[in-house]
Protein backbone atom coordinates (compact mmCIF):
# COMPACT_ATOMS: atom_id res chain seq x y z
CA UNK A 1 0.00 0.00 0.00
CA UNK A 2 1.25 3.37 -1.06
CA UNK A 3 1.25 6.40 1.33
CA UNK A 4 -0.26 8.21 -1.69
CA UNK A 5 -3.65 6.78 -1.68
CA UNK A 6 -6.96 8.76 -1.10
CA UNK A 7 -7.97 8.46 2.15
CA UNK A 8 -4.93 8.04 4.10
CA UNK A 9 -4.61 10.01 7.07
CA UNK A 10 -1.62 10.87 9.66
CA UNK A 11 -2.02 12.96 12.85
CA UNK A 12 -0.25 14.99 15.45
CA UNK A 13 -1.32 15.96 19.17
CA UNK A 14 0.43 18.80 20.71
CA UNK A 15 -0.76 20.96 23.50
CA UNK A 16 0.45 24.76 23.31
CA UNK A 17 1.79 26.81 26.51
CA UNK A 18 2.24 30.15 27.14
CA UNK A 19 5.93 30.23 27.13
CA UNK A 20 5.04 28.51 22.86
CA UNK A 21 2.79 31.63 22.57
CA UNK A 22 5.56 34.11 23.78
CA UNK A 23 8.59 32.64 21.50
CA UNK A 24 5.77 32.44 18.15
CA UNK A 25 4.81 36.24 18.98
CA UNK A 26 8.63 37.37 18.99
CA UNK A 27 9.41 35.14 15.68
CA UNK A 28 6.24 35.96 14.00
CA UNK A 29 6.37 39.92 15.87
CA UNK A 30 2.75 39.35 16.01
CA UNK A 31 1.80 41.35 19.47
CA UNK A 32 -2.18 40.84 19.90
CA UNK A 33 -2.38 41.24 23.65
CA UNK A 34 -5.58 38.98 23.01
CA UNK A 35 -2.21 36.62 22.81
CA UNK A 36 -0.08 37.53 25.42
CA UNK A 37 -2.01 39.87 28.37
CA UNK A 38 -4.09 38.29 30.46
CA UNK A 39 -6.14 41.23 31.20
CA UNK A 40 -6.96 42.26 28.27
CA UNK A 41 -7.87 38.91 27.71
CA UNK A 42 -10.34 38.70 29.99
CA UNK A 43 -12.14 41.58 28.22
CA UNK A 44 -12.29 39.94 25.22
CA UNK A 45 -15.15 37.74 23.87
CA UNK A 46 -12.75 34.61 24.38
CA UNK A 47 -12.00 36.00 27.80
CA UNK A 48 -8.90 34.04 28.22
CA UNK A 49 -5.44 34.37 26.22
CA UNK A 50 -6.05 32.37 23.61
CA UNK A 51 -2.60 30.93 21.16
CA UNK A 52 -1.82 32.08 17.19
CA UNK A 53 -4.24 30.56 14.71
CA UNK A 54 -1.36 30.57 12.81
CA UNK A 55 0.93 28.76 15.43
CA UNK A 56 -1.90 25.80 15.66
CA UNK A 57 -1.67 25.48 12.20
CA UNK A 58 1.95 25.34 11.57
CA UNK A 59 1.05 21.61 13.03
CA UNK A 60 -0.02 21.06 9.14
CA UNK A 61 3.59 21.76 8.16
CA UNK A 62 4.80 19.60 10.69
CA UNK A 63 2.68 16.52 9.83
CA UNK A 64 3.57 17.34 6.10
CA UNK A 65 7.14 17.48 6.64
CA UNK A 66 7.91 14.34 8.68
CA UNK A 67 4.37 11.73 8.61
CA UNK A 68 2.52 12.58 5.33
CA UNK A 69 4.47 12.40 3.24
CA UNK A 70 7.82 13.42 4.43
CA UNK A 71 11.00 15.19 3.81
CA UNK A 72 11.06 16.33 -0.15
CA UNK A 73 7.25 18.03 0.84
CA UNK A 74 6.82 21.28 -0.81
CA UNK A 75 3.43 23.76 0.14
CA UNK A 76 2.12 24.73 -2.80
CA UNK A 77 -0.73 26.27 -1.21
CA UNK A 78 -2.87 26.21 2.57
CA UNK A 79 -6.32 27.83 2.87
CA UNK A 80 -7.36 28.00 6.71
CA UNK A 81 -10.64 28.52 8.08
CA UNK A 82 -10.40 29.62 11.92
CA UNK A 83 -13.72 28.34 13.60
CA UNK A 84 -13.29 28.64 17.35
CA UNK A 85 -9.95 29.53 19.30
CA UNK A 86 -7.47 27.50 20.95
CA UNK A 87 -6.76 27.71 24.44
CA UNK A 88 -3.44 27.73 26.66
CA UNK A 89 -3.51 23.79 27.71
CA UNK A 90 -5.48 22.91 24.82
CA UNK A 91 -4.72 19.73 23.44
CA UNK A 92 -4.83 20.03 19.64
CA UNK A 93 -5.18 17.22 17.22
CA UNK A 94 -4.58 18.59 13.42
CA UNK A 95 -4.99 15.69 11.03
CA UNK A 96 -4.26 15.79 7.07
CA UNK A 97 -5.92 13.48 4.49
CA UNK A 98 -5.37 12.87 1.13
CA UNK A 99 -8.40 14.07 -0.85
CA UNK A 100 -7.46 14.32 -4.11
CA UNK A 101 -4.09 13.07 -6.59
CA UNK A 102 -3.45 14.36 -10.01
CA UNK A 103 -2.33 12.19 -12.41
CA UNK A 104 0.04 14.45 -14.77
CA UNK A 105 1.96 15.50 -11.84
CA UNK A 106 2.75 14.53 -8.01
CA UNK A 107 0.51 16.49 -7.01
CA UNK A 108 -1.51 16.26 -3.83
CA UNK A 109 -4.78 18.12 -2.57
CA UNK A 110 -5.54 17.17 1.59
CA UNK A 111 -8.28 17.78 3.60
CA UNK A 112 -6.93 19.88 6.88
CA UNK A 113 -8.49 20.19 10.34
CA UNK A 114 -7.15 20.68 14.05
CA UNK A 115 -9.89 19.38 16.92
CA UNK A 116 -9.39 20.12 20.23
CA UNK A 117 -9.91 17.35 22.85
CA UNK A 118 -13.66 18.39 23.67
CA UNK A 119 -14.01 17.78 20.16
CA UNK A 120 -14.35 21.37 18.79
CA UNK A 121 -13.42 22.34 15.36
CA UNK A 122 -10.91 24.94 15.75
CA UNK A 123 -9.36 24.86 12.11
CA UNK A 124 -10.02 23.36 8.35
CA UNK A 125 -8.57 23.98 5.13
CA UNK A 126 -6.94 22.34 2.50
CA UNK A 127 -3.34 22.04 1.30
CA UNK A 128 -2.00 21.79 -1.91
CA UNK A 129 1.78 19.73 -2.17
CA UNK A 130 4.00 18.71 -3.95
CA UNK A 131 6.15 15.50 -3.40
CA UNK A 132 9.44 14.69 -4.83
CA UNK A 133 11.78 13.00 -1.97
Amino acid sequence: MSIWELGNKATLKRTFNESDVIEFAKLSTDNNPIHLDHEYAKTSIFKQVIVHGSLVASLFSAILANKLPGVGTIYLSQSLNYKAPCFLGDIVEASVEIINIRSDKPIYTLRTICVNSHGDLLIEGEAVVLYKP
